[in-house]
């Protein structure tokens, strides 16, 4: 069977498609390449010029050497991927715990664990008494605040439930009669069955850890604990980018100023390359895991 031509209105339609997409592109990645272009710009240009940035002006990389050298930053990176790892993983594992549970048969009160994990999302715990839990842990001034304060997402778990939903039964019931547990079901079988919905979890979690800084700044008393979201908004909204320059702006007024415009820059690059590097390797299993996760109900 022949595919006919495509008609005049068809040719239009496309090529407004085409058009507007683009457009919308340009629209969200334009943001992200002023940032880049005026983190390798020089101050005093950068300073001078008003409206759209196309090429770096007077390119300079003396912002990301002053951003690498120091310690402060590169501290508050490392910090950040022991939060996105161990928070992430202690995620994982809950989340999967939960949907594990909520998506078998024959599961006592299964509905009303639903209900009372629904009603989560519609009441909030409330700042005041959060404070006061964690406090009371003894867990303020710790990692372990904002990594067991935030073990489970409802809206993530209710997405791998399911997803759970979708595998077949026979799989689970095969096993059990060659004697296995369900730990062994879950690790074994459903995970590795689950990819899909498994990195679509890393993606949401991960950036979420990443660029959370809201408790952080609330939990956290020491500065050398701090994670890279904390540290770039002490610098957009701070005066920190003036104690970055040290020696080697240690000139007039408009050095400090010329430097620090494009420091902030340079630090934002910094803190949102990482993250961005991990879409490519999960995205393909995102939209899999995101879809079915979100479908069936």
């Amino acid at each position: 069977m022949t595919v006919g031509k495509k008609t005049i209105g068809e040719n239009v339609f496309d090529a407004s498609n085409t058009l507007f997409l683009s457009f919308l592109c340009i629209i969200m990645l334009y943001p992200l390449y002023y940032v880049a272009a005026a983190s390798l710009s020089d101050g005093f240009e950068l300073m001078r010029h008003t409206g759209p940035i196309i090429l770096p002006l007077g390119f300079s990389t003396a912002a990301y050497r002053m951003v690498f050298n120091n310690p402060m930053i590169i501290r508050s990176f490392f910090n950040s991927i022991y939060l996105v790892a161990v928070g992430t993983t202690v995620n994982l594992i809950m989340t999967s715990f939960a949907a594990y549970v909520l998506s078998r048969k024959n599961v006592y009160w299964k509905k009303a664990l639903m209900i009372m994990a629904i009603v989560t999302m519609l009441f909030d715990r409330g700042l005041i008494p959060f404070f006061l839990t964690v406090r009371g842990l003894g867990l303020m001034n710790t990692y372990w605040s904002v990594i067991l304060g935030f073990a489970i997402s409802t809206f993530n778990m209710i997405i791998m439930r399911t997803y759970f939903l979708t595998i077949p039964d026979s799989l689970e019931e095969s096993a059990k009669m060659d004697g296995a547990n369900d730990f062994t079901i879950l690790f074994r079988i459903i995970l590795p069955v689950a990819k899909p919905v498994v990195a679509t979890m890393v993606l949401f979690y991960g950036v979420a850890r990443w660029n959370g800084w809201f408790f952080v700044m609330i939990f956290l008393r020491d500065r050398l604990k701090f994670p890279m979201s904390l540290i770039l908004r002490e610098i957009l909204i701070g005066n920190m980018a003036d104690t970055m320059m040290g020696g080697e702006a240690a000139g007039d007024l408009g050095d400090h100023e010329r430097i620090a415009d494009t420091i902030k820059y340079a630090t934002t690059i910094v803190a949102t390359v990482p993250i961005l590097l991990l879409y490519p390797f999960l995205q393909k299993h995102f939209v899999k895991g995101a879809m079915l996760g979100s479908v069936k109900g």
